[in-house]
């Protein structure tokens, strides 16, 4: 088990945000860089988090619970929000390989 940083998970503030307020509880990231292991940890303010699993998959493979955990009303609701956010860099591939992170406070 490693502290992470959590900069280098969470790649901006309103995801820091949801993660506090207990929004956002996994995070897909794609799978060129693994960014934390299961067990690892990670601090936002005063809270602590640990990582309970870290999952290989394709986009293909996400549902409207994944979308959920991440923040989003809805699988569709999550696919505008990727392309919003990514503003002309990202096309939904369903054969794209991602790593999805989930995470719970720590105790």
């Amino acid at each position: 088990m490693t502290e992470i940083d959590a900069d280098a998970l969470l790649p901006n503030d309103r995801v820091k945000r949801a993660v506090l307020d207990g929004e956002i509880t996994q995070l897909t990231r794609g799978a060129g860089t693994r960014y934390a292991a299961e067990g690892d940890t990670f601090e936002l303010g005063d809270e602590a988090f640990r990582i309970t699993s870290v999952t290989e998959r394709t986009l293909g493979e996400f549902t409207d619970a994944d979308a959920r955990r991440e923040g989003s009303e809805s699988l569709e609701a999550y696919k505008a929000r990727m392309k919003r956010v990514h503003r002309g860099e990202f096309e939904w591939d369903d054969t794209a390989e991602v790593r999805t992170y989930r995470f719970e406070p720590a105790d």
